[in-house]
């Protein structure tokens, strides 16, 4: 396996996009280095996207998450996120009626800035009422809800209704700090797929729809072709893969989901191979 310089590879490309959960922060706060190499690609004229699956806030609080860091060179026009893919679906498709959420209040937010009327599954399951008005469910957040009832009062929903169900974030896992993993809502949602029999929608990576999304965002912005773009990741199964299906160059780097000492033995059982490997953002 063979660990080479990210900044060195960084310097060929125009437009990086970069996850955020284990290669720029993790739940203990910003992975070092990384204010200083975003400072450095910013100085280079390098665009800089972050692409991340990230359902639990908008575009506007991702931005100021880590401006109050003291990170001022991700400002709120380079986010793109799974939670924003999701929006524009019940945007366009949700007409009329309830979509029940899974989450934090503070993560149903920008659904509810978007016009959509969103409410707490356990509210929606203290007012029976409620159900015939329901248009979908959604799960956004792993955390704002106790995981053994929620769970199970989804699973019964699903048996009384036929709604849409999507899934906002198709993270499996995130990384809680340098060598601990902690189970993101992705698993959740696959658990009662798997029990329900329903096929749910999903959003961000590894699909490729976000992948176009962020490239055509990007040239708009500046002129680029598939080339010039490269996808730093921390887990194979998503950012890598996805990048691999949509046609561009990856660096998977070994802060977050994949371990070093982890890293080769997954590559070849998966045969998801990056382009490049780095220690960090940092190095």
């Amino acid at each position: 396996m063979y660990i080479q310089s990210f900044k060195k590879i960084a310097s060929k490309y125009k437009t990086i996009f970069f996850d955020s959960f284990g290669v720029l922060k993790n739940a203990s706060g910003i992975i070092p280095g990384t204010k200083e190499i975003l400072e450095y690609l910013t100085g280079i004229n390098k665009q800089i996207i972050v692409l991340t699956n990230d359902s639990s806030r908008g575009a506007k609080k991702l931005s100021l998450y880590y401006q109050n860091q003291q990170i001022d060179t991700l400002p709120e026009s380079c986010f793109v996120s799974s939670g924003m893919m999701a929006r524009q679906f019940m945007v366009n498709r949700v007409k009329r009626g309830i979509i029940a959420y899974v989450g934090t209040d503070a993560s149903a937010e920008y659904l509810r800035d978007a016009g959509i009327v969103v409410m707490n599954i356990k509210e929606v399951l203290s007012r029976d009422h409620h159900i015939e008005d329901l248009a979908g469910l959604v799960f956004l957040d792993d955390e704002g809800f106790d995981w053994k009832d929620t769970l199970n009062d989804v699973l019964n929903l699903l048996r009384k209704t036929s709604i849409p169900v999507v899934v906002a974030n198709s993270d499996h896992t995130y990384p809680s700090d340098e060598d601990n993993l902690s189970i993101a809502v992705g698993s959740l949602a696959n658990m009662i797929e798997n029990i329900s029999g329903k096929k749910f929608i999903r959003f961000g990576k590894p699909d490729v729809q976000i992948f176009r999304y962020a490239f055509d965002l990007a040239t708009s912005r500046k002129n680029i072709k598939m080339g010039d773009v490269l996808m730093v990741g921390d887990t194979l199964t998503t950012d890598i893969i996805g990048a691999m299906k949509f046609g561009i160059d990856s660096v998977l780097v070994l802060t977050g989901n994949t371990i070093p000492d982890q890293a080769e033995y997954l590559i070849k059982t998966t045969g998801i191979s990056p382009t490049y490997i780095c220690e960090s953002i940092a190095t």
